[in-house]
């Protein structure tokens, strides 16, 4: 950049520096009622603490604390806070809108069914379906941020003497089985302590199972959680497994041989779905489709479950040792969708239906699917023609209870926003416990009605001072390159249809700390499965308007009162300094 732009620039941006005197007035007037004389002592923010904060449990000693911390401020003042030490602290990173502090606070002592876990699909990927490369560095960072399910597509190698880690029938690259579980154990429990799942895509001869089970024995020793010979009847809890490994896949019936390249990809590439790096993923209007282009009616015959005819079929029996290792059993029993969901007292299992057909399954069967899921787990997974690694929306999963709802982790998107906001509740332990309308059953066996119109609960109010912080964490000339940026808010839920919805604040002009103190209100019919979306975008007259941050957080963990929202990219990693003041209320 030259001198003169860069005088320009610096011209143009003369307010980007948080003062008091950015001070929305509703806060000064709230700073004003709880002090005396311009000094706000710890019984006055104790007191603002309970009141404002809704903050019931607060003590004296917190209050005390947040003044402490404020000492090493030049503005700070020996009795107390004044406006602008008020401010600070009101706009820092000791005031978020979850309570980091409380850690996993859900009761963990439920079966896994009771409980949404963070789950991977083809967790190896380094990008596209197709033809990226096959890598363990994905999966270690998948477990770095939480997930808790990984997924695993394991096949022979060229010789058939060992084991690879690819995408059946496609371009991708392999990388070794073994390589993928040591960095499994390695990284496991890096971000949590609760129980990592490996869900195996198995296209093996019963030689190579024997040699994936003593890979997985010899690997994990004594972490391996493993029920032996007999069928679980109801699935232990998180807490029970704690640090431990959990085989999940569906005992094989016969063995894939990989079809040449040249045959593989007639159905996996019918319709290519908008590409997310374009900008950030196409808005998600209901429960179907979200970030597609092309929205296809038939079903999605995936690889993973439903192997593509012509295939050459070898059939074995299973390895038994390799039997011994599966703690969560899976597959599809004939008979279709009745048979499918149909509840055993005496036999827990996983079932595995692609997005599309929940969606199908929804239409007829949605009581039918929260009752399965009540004791049993459900995963989705993505259909076929997500080439590029979208998403989906995770409400329609989510609704109908299925706690392993199987995300593209390596992209990003509005569907991704959604699923990382899902699981920063519970400190962000990968395992969120499912509402209790979801668990019971009333006194004749009837189950949560996805489909019912159901009154609204409560209401959600959300007001929006202001923002700050993209001075610090974006290129001067990023968005305009010879005027400070135009910013605007898209505020809204994602939740069950009646609960969806976005809105918008104006535009503010040439502001790098935008105040637009606008306020807007969202009813909500089921609270517990509501997500609050907020993205920030730059107005552009003339190109697409630019991306300026996003957060989704969940509505049943957010602390009411005035709370520094930290924005996050578009991979979800949070940026050192934007942020947006908002003031969050329910009634």
């Amino acid at each position: 950049m030259s001198k003169q732009t860069y005088r320009v620039c610096l011209c143009f941006s003369r307010r980007f520096k948080l003062a008091v005197a950015e001070a929305p007035e509703e806060i000064r007037a709230l700073f004003n009622q709880y002090s005396d004389n311009g000094i706000m002592t710890d019984n006055h923010l104790h007191r603002f603490l309970i009141e404002v904060q809704k903050q019931e449990k607060a003590t004296l000693e917190e209050a005390q604390a947040i003044i402490e911390s404020l000492k090493h401020l030049a503005i700070f003042h020996r009795k107390g806070l004044n406006l602008e030490a008020f401010f600070k602290y009101l706009f820092g990173d000791n005031n978020p809108p979850l309570d980091l502090k409380l850690g996993a606070h859900h009761d963990m002592t439920a079966p896994i069914s009771h409980y949404f876990i963070y789950t991977g699909h083809n967790s190896y990927l380094t990008g596209n379906q197709l033809s990226s490369d096959c890598s363990d560095v994905p999966i270690i960072n998948a477990l770095k941020k939480g997930v808790r399910v990984i997924e695993l597509d394991i096949w022979p190698n060229s010789d058939k003497d060992d084991v690879e880690v690819l995408h059946g029938r496609t371009l991708t690259t392999p990388v070794q089985l073994i390589k993928c579980l040591r960095s499994i154990k390695e990284h496991a429990f890096t971000a949590s302590e609760f129980p990592v799942v490996i869900t195996l895509e198995d296209h093996l001869t019963p030689d190579l199972q024997s040699k994936v089970s003593k890979m997985v024995t010899q690997t994990f020793g004594d972490t391996l959680f493993s029920p032996g010979s007999e069928c679980l009847k109801e699935f232990p809890s998180p807490e029970s497994l704690k640090r431990r490994i959990i085989i999940s896949t569906k005992p094989p019936k016969e063995y894939l041989e990989a079809k040449e390249i040249k045959d593989k990809e007639s159905d996996s590439q019918k319709g290519n779905v908008a590409p997310d790096e374009e900008a950030w993923g196409k808005e998600i209007l209901n429960l179907k489709g979200a970030d597609d282009k092309n929205e296809l009616d038939e079903d999605d015959n995936d690889a993973e479950e439903d192997p593509g005819e012509g295939d050459h079929k070898l059939p074995h029996d299973i390895a038994p040792e390799y039997k011994r290792l599966i703690a969560i059993p899976a597959g599809k029993p004939k008979g279709g969708l009745e048979e499918c969901l149909k509840v055993d007292p005496d036999k827990a299992r996983r079932l595995s239906l692609s997005e599309q057909q929940l969606e199908n399954a929804a239409e007829t069967h949605g009581k039918e699917i929260v009752r399965f899921t009540q004791r049993n787990i459900l995963r989705v997974y993505p259909k076929g023609i997500r080439v590029n690694s979208s998403n989906y929306n995770p409400l329609i999963g989510w609704m109908h209870g299925a706690q392993m709802v199987a995300f593209n982790m390596q992209g990003y998107g509005r569907s991704l926003w959604m699923m990382q906001g899902m699981f920063r509740a519970n400190g962000g332990c990968g395992f969120v416990k499912k509402p209790d309308f979801l668990l019971k059953s009333g006194p004749h066996g009837e189950v949560f009605d996805p489909k019912a119109k159901l009154p609204v609960q409560k209401t959600l109010k959300v007001k929006i001072y202001m923002g700050e912080g993209w001075y610090y964490d974006f290129h001067h000339t990023h968005f305009d390159a010879y005027s400070p940026p135009d910013f605007y808010v898209r505020v809204g839920i994602a939740g069950v249809p009646a609960d969806t919805g976005m809105k918008k604040t104006r535009t503010l002009e040439d502001n790098w700390i935008p105040v637009w103190d606008e306020e807007f209100e969202f009813p909500l019919t089921v609270p517990d499965l509501a997500l609050l979306r907020i993205e920030v975008h730059e107005y552009d007259m003339s190109e697409k308007d630019d991306f300026g941050g996003q957060t989704c957080l969940p509505v049943r963990e957010l602390r009411e009162g005035i709370r520094a929202v930290p924005l996050h990219d578009r991979k979800g990693e949070k940026y050192n300094s934007v942020k947006l003041l908002l003031r969050l209320e329910f009634v």
